[in-house]
């Protein structure tokens, strides 16, 4: 008898220290209250949700918690319960459930903080995108209302609103252009090609020479030496454009614009550096967010479309780098991007 006592009290042990590690290794939080309202059992991931182990119910917080565990008790039906958390931001989302016959509630909660911010950034991306394509749209339609009216009695008037709904026919364009670029680079980029990024950067800043003379800007490139990356030319082109095209638009006349790759700490990093109007210092975290943009007045006057710094962003990561900004107020902005290297070889292209 002594032998079988202690063959069931090692198998409950052990079925004991079975069940605690599964609940620890869960990432959802358990908690079973008493009919009393005793918590009898919370496991670690709740008590890291709820702050603490709560020695009763009415220790629960937030309110909304408690309340759902004392409805699951009271009405005897599963009750379901979303709650946000100050500190730190946190949203919590689970249930609770009557179980046994004494009025125990096992509460269960997971933590869907990102889940919200997902959430949000997609209600806003959509909520931006309507807004910024509204915009053009409107204007096409009535630059065309305008010139069907005018095209007979004011020339004059018509071949001004004409060259109003090209501009807008164009910045529609760029608006889908990138909106079409983002969703792309959101599934991943290409990564079978070795770029020669110095020849790159040249090619691509090459493409800015006349805007920027016409703008009245200096537009310098260096590369001092080789640097080879494993990726996509396309994409990686894209970045740069982006890039140059973001500087030459927040420049002065008469500013200038410096664009550089290097290696570093075997890492090879592109840096754009112009003395344009600068950030402020509340703004250089949220500059790479979807149609974010500082100066909403000069980005629309020069046909911006608050998406480009969003593709540098989603290109440097795709390739496994890392995008960063520094930047003073009436003095200028500096963008640097660092990215992998990869070995030189002959079929750089």
């Amino acid at each position: 008898m002594a032998d079988r006592l202690s063959e069931q009290i090692r198998s409950a042990r052990e079925e004991r220290e079975t069940r605690d590690l599964i609940l620890s290794s869960m990432t959802e939080g358990v908690l079973l209250a008493g009919g009393d309202g005793s918590v009898t059992f919370a496991n670690p991931p709740m008590e890291r949700h709820l702050g603490g182990h709560p020695g009763h119910e009415a220790d629960i917080y937030p309110l909304e918690i408690r309340d759902a565990v004392a409805t699951a008790r009271e009405e005897l039906r599963p009750a379901p319960v979303e709650a946000h958390l100050d500190r730190p931001d946190r949203w919590l989302r689970g249930s609770a459930v009557p179980v046994g016959t004494d009025g125990s509630v096992l509460l269960v909660l997971r933590d869907v903080t990102e889940a919200h911010r997902v959430d949000e950034i997609r209600r806003d991306f959509v909520a931006n995108a309507s807004h910024e394509l509204k915009t053009p749209a409107a204007a096409i339609q009535a630059a065309a209302e305008t010139i069907r009216t005018a095209v007979s009695e004011d020339p004059a008037v018509a071949r001004r609103f004409a060259g109003q709904l090209e501009s807008e026919a164009v910045r529609l364009s760029r608006i889908v252009a990138d909106l079409l670029d983002l969703s792309r680079l959101e599934t991943g980029s290409e990564l079978g090609d070795a770029i020669d990024l110095p020849r790159l950067v040249r090619e691509e800043t090459a493409r800015f020479e006349g805007r920027a003379a016409e703008l009245g800007l200096r537009l310098l490139v260096t590369t001092d030496r080789p640097v080879d990356v494993r990726g996509s030319a396309r994409d990686l082109g894209l970045l740069v454009r982006n890039l140059i095209d973001n500087a030459v638009r927040y420049t002065r006349p008469g500013g200038e614009i410096e664009v550089s790759v290097g290696r570093e700490d075997a890492r090879a990093v592109i840096r754009v550096r112009d003395t344009g109007i600068g950030i402020p210092t509340r703004d250089l975290h949220r500059v790479f967010e979807r149609f974010y943009r500082v100066d909403r007045a000069r980005s629309r006057e020069t046909g911006g479309t608050g998406l480009g710094l969003s593709i540098v962003k989603h290109v440097a990561e795709n390739h496994g780098g890392s995008v960063d900004v520094r930047s003073q107020l009436g003095v200028g902005s500096t963008f640097e991007v660092r990215l992998p290297t990869a070995p030189r070889s002959p079929g750089s292209t």
